[in-house]
């Protein structure tokens, strides 16, 4: 006799690492995670071989994600939403740097990993002494930033650990700061968005926040209000909501639902959901393809 998805748990599972912590139901992984990811399309004939533009990779170095009831959300970065954007990166040529606010290791949601992909799980080997050791961001911030920086682009992944920390803080601020006093790309997908945010940490006032009237695409919050309670992928209500503090800020939300749509305003990339990654990585990769040229 075979277990139907009907038949899984819609509760979420209790991590034994941290109190009152929970992964994901066994029900709500059969309906976001699969075996396979759609990567692909990440041939480029004539990648960048100058040597000196590169990626700047903001990670969450956090696992617990505090919820309205008390429980925690075990998290980290989303690996499709970190990784395939990366992919496309490294086989266009530029190299990645990996940094978090404090140096600690990047926490993945390695319950979300495709089992079966097997240029993913390459790719999370290739990079995993990054991962494990990343640069501490304080150090990028006052060493490799600025006018003549060698950075093409910054990029943030999602995964609901970003919400922890990132928004808030000042280095991350500095860093997107200077990706929009240097006319640097942006990228950015799912709940990565938030660190747009983070502009409030070094002084941005409401009224003349940097990208009111900018418009992305993000996680919508009707699913951490509605289907992620209701199949127990989240233990609990969010305390802090992405789409909509980020239309507080004057930024326009495009999306509803997720269905991999990604969106290019001036030099901001963003892509709704883990379904964006793939999609997002093509529309990026291009783009940094032609601006490296323009040097």
């Amino acid at each position: 006799m075979t277990t139907s998805d009907a038949d899984l748990s819609k509760a979420p599972v209790a991590d034994p690492a941290e109190y009152n912590a929970f992964f994901p139901s066994a029900y709500s992984l059969t309906k976001y995670v699969g075996p396979k990811s759609d990567f692909g399309d990440a041939e480029y004939p004539n990648p960048y071989t100058g040597g000196r533009w590169k990626v700047l990779l903001i990670a969450t170095e956090e696992r617990y994600l505090l919820t309205q009831n008390g429980t925690f959300f075990s998290t980290g970065n989303h690996p499709l939403e970190l990784l395939l954007p990366l992919l496309h990166f490294d086989a266009a040529g530029f190299e990645v740097d990996i940094a978090t606010i404090s140096g600690n290791p990047v926490k993945f949601e390695l319950w979300a990993f495709p089992a079966e992909d097997a240029a993913v799980k390459a790719g999370f080997e290739k990079f995993l002494p990054k991962f494990k050791q990343p640069l501490n961001l304080s150090e990028v911030v006052q060493n490799n930033l600025g006018p003549d920086s060698d950075y093409i682009a910054l990029f943030v992944p999602g995964g609901h650990g970003v919400i922890n920390g990132i928004p808030s803080s000042e280095l991350v601020g500095e860093s997107l700061k200077w990706a929009l006093d240097n006319d640097k790309y942006i990228v950015t997908l799912c709940h990565g968005p938030v660190f747009l945010a983070s502009l409030l940490a070094v002084g941005a006032s409401r009224d003349e926040y940097p990208l009111k009237g900018y418009e992305i695409t993000v996680f919508p919050d009707a699913l951490d209000e509605g289907a992620n309670l209701e199949i127990g992928y989240i233990p609990g209500r969010l305390v802090h909501l992405v789409a909509k503090e980020l239309e507080e800020l004057g930024l326009k939300v495009l999306n509803t639902g997720i269905t991999g749509q990604v969106h290019q305003d001036r030099k901001l990339l963003t892509g709704d959901s883990p379904l964006a990654s793939n999609n997002l990585g093509k529309l990026a990769a291009p783009l940094l393809l032609e601006e490296a040229g323009k040097s």
